[in-house]
């Protein structure tokens, strides 16, 4: 004889059963979750934008609208206006008249990803992205940077499902510093 018995017809079948259901599992989990993937590469894409343009900016000790700020080597060179961590009065990244000029202005800056210009980026309003900026004690070849002459930049941006990107950098003052 030869053929299948109903029994062996009927476990073959269940055992298909269960094979197609695992793999549908599979399938559906990661037809879920493929969109996670685009969202961290747009949320670590937002905080590099935010880092480099952080870094870029003037570390002097002076504020750069100070008349020494190109020229101070240290607090007592400023004629008025010593740099501090956070923006000083009326400065707003974005503003035409009295933008963010320094990396310490930066800290303290959190809201949804926009331009330069303070303009929001269409799409990305599901975003946050937050800026600290601190003080840090660096040490080079067993040689430590002297104190107050370089910074730690944090970037941090969280979106939807519970993404997060968080980058550092550092940023080191050179002084005197030509300023743009």
């Amino acid at each position: 004889m030869h053929g299948f018995s109903l029994v062996e017809l009927v476990v073959f079948i269940a055992i298909i059963s269960v094979g197609l259901a695992g793999i549908l599992g599979v399938m559906n989990f990661t037809t879920r979750a493929s969109a996670d993937p685009l969202a961290q590469k747009q949320a670590l894409a937002i905080a590099e934008a935010y880092l480099e343009e952080v870094l870029a900016m003037p570390f002097t000790y002076c504020d750069p609208d100070d008349a020494n700020a190109a020229t101070a080597q240290s607090v007592s060179g400023c004629a008025t206006l010593v740099e501090g961590l956070g923006p000083e009065s009326g400065e707003l990244r974005g503003s035409g008249t009295n933008p963010y000029d320094n990396v310490n202005d930066y800290n303290g800056l959190a809201g949804v990803p926009a331009n330069i210009d303070g303009t929001a980026i269409g799409g990305l309003g599901a975003y946050q992205v937050a800026v600290a900026v601190a003080p840090a004690n660096l040490v080079a070849n067993t040689a430590t940077v002297p104190a107050g002459t370089s910074l730690r930049v944090t970037v941090t941006v969280t979106g939807p499902n519970g993404v997060t990107a968080v980058l550092d950098g550092y940023r080191t003052r050179y002084a005197p510093n030509a300023l743009p």
